[in-house]
């Protein structure tokens, strides 16, 4: 079913890489469509432009066709910090408005909501817990609870803005679950969307949650310094603007016309020049990948290279941070009993990349590797852990 070869993806020529939590290699359709743009670009500038108009509103209707949306409600951004800052600076709050989050966020999803403090708005975090939902003492990051989100919220909470899945764990969250929570209380569920889009499915509108941010260059195997903004029209028309430029208004290239006039779908977000060869390319890997399988047939294999892996992973000098099915992710946390930074650097020497945050090593396959790939991986895992 899948293309795994060495050709799709070359980087199995150099390495077993099992890092796509960080900075994954680009897919290979998405390098070509990049540097065809950019060597237009190379031999004409301007007039080299013309075949690629059509660059953005491909892109909107590509990653509108991925969230099961309408392309209405996707912009274009740089990464994730920047479409969080853009609805965080934007949101109506009032000074005693309070924003709930979680303790070990991923920092783009915490300063954004932080820095609205100084609007007199509060910022709760929910306290780490163990993998059946209770508060855990322990402070490797792990994941959060619904009975702590219960007890925290009040009628002033306006925003829950937690990571689908959590960088450091692999913890993931049950959308749904969040999402009936948040509707039955009339309160906005805004989503990290970088450790999970492009490995789980992600439909917004499936699970009420008002906006998503991602980047590409993780799971999306996309373009380092691109991302992907989702915003429902509803919490959308919350949003005031903060951030405009030449490509924020109606009027377009008419720029001595300077009405006010902005754009009200998902081009509100894209107040000026994007990068054209970032377009490119993540046109090219949806169209080569993730809109070629379906994201729970990528999930499942996922999955099951994670089985392969922990089926032959020795309990004795490893302990994986496992979850119910329902909070499990393509990150498998590993706790190695000699600790993981001499790990990481010793499994480098066999040609395996991995990262290791928190004491955790992320092992992170995507679909491509195979089970082989996995049972290597672990007879590494195993070796290079026995050494003092």
């Amino acid at each position: 079913m899948f293309d795994k070869s060495v050709e799709a993806f070359p980087a199995k020529e150099n390495s077993l890489f099992l890092a796509h939590c960080a900075i994954s290699p680009m897919e290979l359709q998405a390098k070509k469509a990049a540097c065809d743009f950019l060597e237009a670009m190379a031999a004409g500038g301007i007039s080299g432009l013309p075949p690629y108009f059509n660059l953005l509103p491909r892109f909107h209707r590509k990653c509108a066709e991925l969230f099961q949306t309408d392309a209405a409600n996707i912009s274009a951004t740089h990464n994730t910090a920047e479409g969080m800052c853009l609805l965080a600076n934007g949101y109506p709050f009032e000074p005693g408005d309070e924003i709930i989050s979680y303790i070990h966020e991923f920092p783009s999803n915490h300063y954004p909501w932080r820095l609205q403090e100084r609007r007199g708005v509060k910022l709760l975090l929910l306290g780490d817990c163990d993998p059946q939902g209770n508060l855990s003492a322990v402070k490797a990051p792990r994941g959060w609870s619904m009975a702590d989100l219960v007890e925290k919220v009040t009628s002033r909470t306006r925003i829950v803005a937690v990571s689908h899945v959590q960088f450091t764990s692999g913890y993931a969250a049950d959308l749904k679950e969040l999402g009936a929570f948040c509707r039955e209380r009339d309160i906005d569920l805004v989503i990290d969307g970088a450790q999970s889009v492009g490995c789980l499915p992600l439909y917004p509108e499936e699970c009420n949650v008002a906006a998503v941010a991602v980047s590409s260059w993780k799971w999306l195997m996309g373009p380092f310094g691109a991302g992907i903004l989702y915003t429902s029209e509803e919490f959308r028309d919350k949003i005031a603007v903060t951030m405009v430029g030449s490509s924020s208004m109606q009027q377009g290239l008419e720029y001595l016309d300077h009405s006010w006039n902005p754009h009200v779908d998902g081009r509100k977000f894209e107040y000026s020049t994007l990068a054209w060869e970032h377009l490119a390319a993540l046109n090219g890997l949806l169209d080569s990948i993730f809109l070629r399988y379906t994201m729970e047939g990528i999930r499942e294999e996922v999955f099951e290279l994670q089985d392969v892996f922990l089926e032959h992973l020795d309990r004795n000098l490893h302990t994986p941070l496992l979850f119910p099915k329902k909070n499990r992710s393509g990150i498998l946390a590993v706790l190695p009993v000699n600790g993981g930074a001499r790990l990481v650097e010793r499994l480098g020497k066999h040609g395996i990349v991995v990262t290791e945050r928190s004491g955790y090593i992320r092992m992170a396959p995507h679909f491509y590797l195979t089970p082989a790939d996995m049972k290597k991986a672990a007879e590494c895992f195993n070796m290079e852990a026995k050494k003092r």
